[in-house]
């Protein structure tokens, strides 16, 4: 994904931005299973909770919990981590 200027992110870039976190946690057994415990979500529902909106916010919502975890995700994923509150907020309706 390029480079999301946070003032520009669409509802479609939130989603994508979500799903990408999900799948930074989902490839580190010891990054999914802290988040999977946090959300009280079993492995298997992980795929069907993916498209959920609400699930996405939870997704962000951890990231934006842990700044050093926030930080590697941008990092490897090549978003700018000021764009994750705006997706964040598109997603959850506050914006």
């Amino acid at each position: 994904m390029p480079r999301l200027r946070p003032d520009r992110i669409t509802p479609d870039d939130a989603e994508t931005i979500a799903l990408q976190a999900l799948g930074f946690l989902a490839d580190d057994p010891q990054r999914v299973s802290r988040f999977l415990s946090l959300t009280g979500t079993d492995p298997g529902q992980l795929r069907a909770e993916a498209k959920n909106r609400d699930f996405q916010v939870a997704t962000l919502d951890y990231m934006l919990s842990d700044e050093s975890l926030l930080l590697a995700f941008c990092q490897e994923a090549g978003i700018d981590p000021i764009a994750i509150g705006p997706a964040h907020a598109l997603l959850s309706g506050q914006s």
